[in-house]
């Protein structure tokens, strides 16, 4: 084998492994939020349903979804509060 085949193959394979590593990156942290918002939406769902009883309801779009999705927990007490001190129908 030619010795500038074997660098040239290298070379291809470094070159290769930083762009994998510069788009894996960006393609885990928004993998993540979606995983997230649909866990959101999972959380919004079941406070309807609890809060069907007492005549509360979320909307639950996108926008309430990756809220509860980003913020966890918090988010979905915000929502919540907000849901409350406005009076949104």
């Amino acid at each position: 084998m030619d010795f500038n085949i074997i660098i040239t193959f290298l070379t291809c394979i470094i070159v290769l492994f930083i762009f994998g590593k510069i788009f894996i990156m960006p393609l885990k942290s928004i993998l993540k939020l979606i995983f997230n918002s649909i866990l959101g939406g999972l959380c919004i769902y079941m406070i309807n349903l609890i809060g069907a009883n007492f005549g509360f309801h979320i909307g639950l779009n996108i926008v309430t979804s990756m809220l509860v999705g980003i913020l966890g927990i918090p988010g979905a007490v915000l929502l919540i509060i907000l849901k409350v001190i406005l009076r949104l129908k």
